[in-house]
């Protein structure tokens, strides 16, 4: 699963995850703080990011976290459920999620969402894709290989999660992208951590 996954995702990029790399590239400054969430093997996403930025990256998947410290080299890897992550608050320059969050049982993504708030010093950044169509768990057959679990609200729904979490969204934009049977659509999320106080676990 690991090599078909690193295949399909890093070797030929959409222009869907090309966008996403520039606009974090963009928007996340050099010296900063970033945890990356379902981080896979470290290519594309994850090796550029982690040029100039102090990034940790965690992969539920052992194998992925091992390919991820083989290919990108000055970052931080941890073997977690996002689900269950400590992060001390006010710790974080910005938090991205590319393509894995639709992988989390969708009850569990409002308490993700208000994690990733607390974690978040003030303008900090939340850069994620999520699900667009209401899916309460599904089990896809066969998807490079074995059977992946896919989760998620509509879009109205999941940005309603993002703000209700305290972080005010910036760009909320559906955009489809090719897949090997079919066009697949994501809700891209740019959002930021208000300035004040950072509101306590």
């Amino acid at each position: 699963m690991a090599e078909r996954y690193l295949a399909w995702s890093a070797l030929s990029p959409s222009d869907a995850r090309i966008r996403a790399l520039e606009l974090a590239d963009a928007l996340i400054p050099a010296g900063t703080d970033v945890l990356e969430l379902g981080c896979g093997a470290g290519l594309p996403m994850t090796a550029r990011l982690a040029i100039g930025r102090r990034l940790t990256g965690v992969d539920l998947s052992v194998e992925q976290i091992r390919r991820a410290r083989a290919n990108v080299s000055g970052a931080t890897f941890l073997v977690a459920d996002m689900t269950e992550l400590e992060r001390p608050p006010a710790s974080l320059d910005a938090v991205v999620a590319f393509y894995s969050l639709t992988h989390v049982p969708r009850d569990e993504h409002a308490a993700l969402f208000a994690r990733i708030r607390t974690w978040l010093r003030p303008g900090g950044l939340f850069l994620a894709s999520l699900g667009v169509e209401d899916d309460p768990g599904t089990v896809e057959r066969d998807w490079l290989g074995v059977d992946m679990y896919f989760s998620h609200f509509s879009a109205r729904v999941s940005r309603r999660l993002v703000e209700e979490a305290g972080l005010i969204v910036e760009q909320a934009d559906v955009i489809a992208e090719p897949e090997d049977r079919f066009d697949a659509r994501f809700l891209w999320i740019v959002a930021r951590a208000p300035a004040g106080p950072v509101p306590q676990p």
